[in-house]
């Protein structure tokens, strides 16, 4: 009689911890019979379906593939303002569109040497009169087909634009010397694109050198999950070399096949909405804006909307600096007529006039409610509130420990508070202080920032103030722990601090009848508020505390007082002043758990 093995579901990749678990079996046992069929990997690695169906058959298990609906798997994203309106379009609308494509990777593996050799091979000279100017974006074809390339910095610019509620690139081409492996920069790449939710094909750069290493490049990739498609796992990875121009068809070749699979569409005669990616102050010309088209087609003579700089399209140009009249989607051009520099990842919607334009400025400071009504960032407090409203599944995490030794057992833990119900996506773990790249990462994916025993650099700690990213510290791990179960349950409370902001000196109380009692004072340090609150202190004893009630500069109502000026104030409760008083301005704003 055949024995009967027992069935056990696993994803396409899963961890050997994971694996472990759904066969109740020690995770010694797996990595033991891991290494027994050549495979070396620690208990928090990542093994694909195939390899981890072996060790479930060798262990008395069949293993089928865990199936899970693309539907499931973007429950929860906040889709980009260009996509939002690509959903509601009607599918007979919509047609194919070329696909965008970034290059992200380490500093000195190649990408700009890479770029510079597709563009200068595949641009066809003829069309565009030779490449005459620099537009930050540009199209090649391959075998009849357009592809589009962002000239973009990195993956600083590419988590900056994602961060504005932009998300312009279909497919991220993974940039890694093969002399050099992964390398820091290349890590932080594959956490921007992998948040991004973005396919990556990899380019194996510098293949003519004597030093490159391209198995131990592929054994790096899937250690991380990006197993080769040569090892039977999902993610292209092409040998090229910039250098010496080779492999560079095949590069193309490997981004027209992932782009089969996306299946990228627009409708070409919706509203034309899409992404500043640059802008510049060129002379005689005033503001030339490069924008990238996502749907719609854009014309000379619309009226285009981009955060609070709008204008009629004077010109338009292509990427060759030849003037157009139009541009269709995923296509990049240069255009004048702006009254202002838009920032890089801006959307850009088009309207009827410029009144209509300088009316929702002055109006709303937005382009539309509707299009730019961005979300609040998330915190561990919100969270729970977020998720019984239905607006987020996914608890996004960005953690940083002093040691490796700490980060471990901090994300095992945290794993394995997943429950049906809600799930902790740690978009990056890594060892160090918080930089300004995490903040960005976390900004551009609505996630969390926990650290463990680390710093935050200046940068970093600038960058969370502008993006309004939460960062929590703590020296103890329960503790960390505790707070993430209890965001997931609704039980963290806010944590607020008092922060001085000012201080003042009483030198005259006046009596004003429609007003009532007010203090005629001078701004010694700080400033004072017109939404803060104020304490009295008379010989260093506090005597009141309370909400400002007026704040007057010259019989003016002012915002704020800087030091060294003279002011009107009064304060909701008291009228007791004296001169010599002093009062001390305060905001109160919630405290990171630190």
């Amino acid at each position: 009689m055949a024995e009967t093995k027992t069935l056990i579901e696993i994803p396409d990749f899963v961890t050997v911890r994971e694996l472990s678990d759904v066969m109740e079996v020690s995770p010694i046992d797996v990595i033991k019979k891991l290494m027994d069929n050549g495979i070396m990997a620690n208990i928090n690695q990542q093994i694909d379906f195939d390899t981890a169906a072996i060790v479930a058959e060798e262990m008395g298990y069949e293993a089928v593939s865990l199936a899970v609906e693309p539907e499931e798997e973007e429950d929860g994203l906040e889709q980009p303002i260009w996509k939002q309106i690509l959903a509601a379009e009607e599918e007979s609308d919509l047609v194919p569109r070329p696909p965008v494509v970034a290059m992200l990777g380490h500093v000195d593996h190649g990408k700009t040497s890479l770029l510079d050799i597709i563009r200068r091979t595949n641009v066809q000279s003829g069309e565009a009169g030779g490449i005459t100017q620099h537009i930050g974006a540009y199209q090649v074809r391959h075998e009849g087909k357009l592809i589009t390339f962002l000239d973009t910095p990195g993956h600083e610019a590419f988590t900056a634009m994602r961060a504005r509620g932009a998300q312009a690139t279909d497919i991220v081409i993974l940039v890694i010397a093969a002399d050099d492996g992964i390398m820091p920069q290349t890590r932080e790449a594959i956490d921007h694109a992998r948040a991004a939710n973005v396919p990556i094909v990899v380019a194996l750069n510098k293949m003519d050198l004597d030093t490159a290493n391209q198995n131990l490049v592929m054994q790096q990739l899937a250690e991380i999950g990006l197993t080769p498609d040569e090892w039977d796992g999902d993610t292209l990875v092409i040998p090229v070399s910039a250098k010496i121009e080779e492999g560079l068809e095949d590069l193309l070749e490997a981004i027209l096949l992932t782009a089969e699979d996306l299946d990228p569409r627009a409708n070409p005669n919706a509203s034309p909405t899409g992404t500043s990616l640059e802008a510049r102050l060129e002379k005689g010309r005033g503001v030339m804006a490069t924008l990238l088209v996502q749907n719609g087609t854009l014309r000379v003579g619309d009226t285009i909307l981009a955060g609070s700089h709008f204008g009629r399209i004077k010109a338009m140009y292509n990427y060759g600096g030849l003037p157009v009249e139009e541009a269709s989607p995923s296509t990049p051009v240069s255009v004048s007529g702006l009254n202002g520099i838009p920032i890089a990842g801006e959307q850009f919607v088009v309207v009827e006039s410029e009144r209509v334009a300088r009316h929702l400025v002055d109006d709303q400071g937005q382009p539309t409610t509707d299009l730019d009504d961005r979300r609040a960032p998330v915190s561990l407090e919100e969270f729970f509130s977020r998720l019984q409203e239905g607006d987020t599944k996914s608890l996004n995490l960005v953690i940083k420990a002093d040691v490796q030794g700490s980060l471990e057992p901090i994300v095992t833990s945290l794993e394995r508070l997943n429950t049906e119900e809600v799930e902790i996506d740690i978009l990056r773990s890594a060892t160090g202080n918080i930089t300004e790249n995490d903040i960005m990462l976390a900004a551009a994916s609505d996630a969390v920032v926990l650290g463990f025993n680390v710093g935050v650099d200046p940068a970093a700690r600038a960058a969370s103030s502008n993006e309004g990213v939460e960062i929590n510290i703590y020296s103890i791990i329960y503790k960390l722990i505790e707070d993430v179960e209890k965001a997931l349950k609704g039980m963290l409370a806010p944590v607020f601090k008092e922060s001085i902001i000012g201080r003042a000196e009483v030198r005259q109380v006046f009596r004003i009848r429609s007003v009532g009692v007010v203090a005629g004072c001078y701004m010694r340090t700080g400033e004072a508020r017109r939404n803060a609150r104020a304490r009295v202190i008379r010989d260093a004893e506090l005597l009141y505390s309370g909400k400002i009630a007026s704040l007057k500069h010259i019989q003016e109502n002012v915002r704020e007082v800087k030091t060294g000026f003279e002011f009107g104030v009064s304060i909701e409760g008291w009228t007791d002043f004296k001169s010599g008083d002093i009062l001390e301005f305060f905001v109160v704003e919630r405290a990171n758990h630190e």
